[in-house]
């Protein structure tokens, strides 16, 4: 017999196939803010340097809202959350 309640533990790590998950491969979004904020250390200044922020804040925000709101566990949306906070947080300053 199956034991069908999850402990805590199986809610805040485990997503729907019973798998641990921490880490999972960048998708487009997180790829896309590597690669525009490695662009923003090229281009120091002007506008090129402004539309890579803009682009890098915006795929780290979807990144994030993606995770709060898709997230394979408990974890997961957790981290989402923490992100699009500081990225709020780091905004207002």
């Amino acid at each position: 017999m199956e034991n069908t309640e999850s402990t805590l533990f199986d809610r805040i790590f485990r997503d729907s196939n019973g798998n641990i998950v921490i880490a999972q491969p960048p998708n487009p979004p997180l790829i896309l803010w590597v690669v525009a904020s490695l662009l923003t250390l090229i281009f120091q200044s002007g506008t090129i340097n402004a539309v890579l922020q803009i682009l890098a804040n915006g795929a780290l925000f979807t990144w994030a809202w993606l995770e709060l709101f898709q997230g394979v566990n408990y974890f997961r949306r957790a981290l989402g959350l923490i992100v699009l906070i500081g990225l709020i947080a780091f905004q207002i300053q």
